[in-house]
């Protein structure tokens, strides 16, 4: 998103973290309704150009959203998509790109209220390690002929008990509804919006053997002070690591054994 797009969208996640700051608020329900509201603008794309018209009023346009949504999901929700449509977007797509968002935030969330955030970070980790090393359950999650029913059932029976209810709904909504992305890409995207809900950012670090407790606190604490910023560690082994260690922080890419990068870590931050 560029432009009036990003403003909109930062207002909205400010409006949607004050609705979920109420413990009133059901917010795994609010969820559902703003992603009902995105698969329908989705589909009607005249509607949607309709509530992102930069020719039209932003009253008129919220009136209109209240007038369609307002009797088919919460006050709340209405609320939300209403204030939405009054901002302006610099494309029609990027108010369904920004609802999608605001629905996987608000599951995670619910998750963090019921104090599972922590698990649904590493449960959505471990799922894209699973369909990567999986191609027969990758073509059966991206297999176009397969309806979205049988999909959600075979998630079920994948994550059923197994998983918390965040990371189930998070990734039913991703398979039934890709909205042109890649299981990866958009796996890869709750993945940072779950530890942005921390305001943490993600480093996945693969290693030649599985790190000790010790050594994932100090390495942990070595990139928070790098990056100024929480770290949330996704962790996985594979004996072919050159090096003994690989971390990736979004586009950056670290290789070399723990000991030595905590050390240059330790030498950078002193000098």
């Amino acid at each position: 998103m560029n432009g009036a797009s990003r403003e909109a969208l930062a207002a909205a996640r400010e409006r949607l973290d004050a609705l979920t700051d109420n413990t009133s608020v059901d917010a795994a329900r609010l969820a559902d309704e703003l992603a009902a509201v995105t698969a329908l603008l989705n589909r009607e794309v005249s509607l949607r150009r309709v509530l992102t018209d930069p020719a039209q009023a932003g009253e008129a346009k919220a009136e209109l959203a209240q007038r369609l949504f307002g009797t088919q999901v919460s006050g709340e929700a209405a609320d939300l998509v209403s204030g939405m449509v009054r901002s302006r977007w610099s494309q029609s797509r990027d108010l369904v790109d920004a609802l999608e968002e605001l629905a996987s935030t608000a599951d995670l969330t619910a998750a963090q209220a019921a104090g599972t955030l922590d698990s649904v970070e590493d449960e959505l980790f471990r799922f894209g390690r699973i369909v990567a090393s999986s191609t027969e359950l990758r073509a059966a999650l991206t297999d176009r002929k397969a309806t979205a029913s049988a999909k959600s059932e075979l998630l079920r029976s994948l994550l059923g008990g197994r998983a918390a209810p965040a990371t189930e709904r998070l990734v039913t909504r991703l398979v039934t509804a890709p909205r042109g992305r890649s299981l990866e890409a958009g796996l890869e995207s709750l993945s940072k919006l779950a530890a942005e809900r921390r305001d943490r950012m993600v480093a996945v670090v693969t290693s030649a053997v599985p790190l000790s407790d010790v050594q994932k606190q100090r390495l942990g604490a070595a990139l928070a002070k790098l990056y100024g910023r929480q770290m949330h560690l996704n962790l996985d082994v594979d004996p072919e690591v050159v090096g003994g260690i690989r971390v990736q922080v979004g586009d950056e890419v670290i290789n070399g054994s723990l000991a030595d990068r905590i050390a240059d870590a330790e030498r950078r931050l002193a000098s």
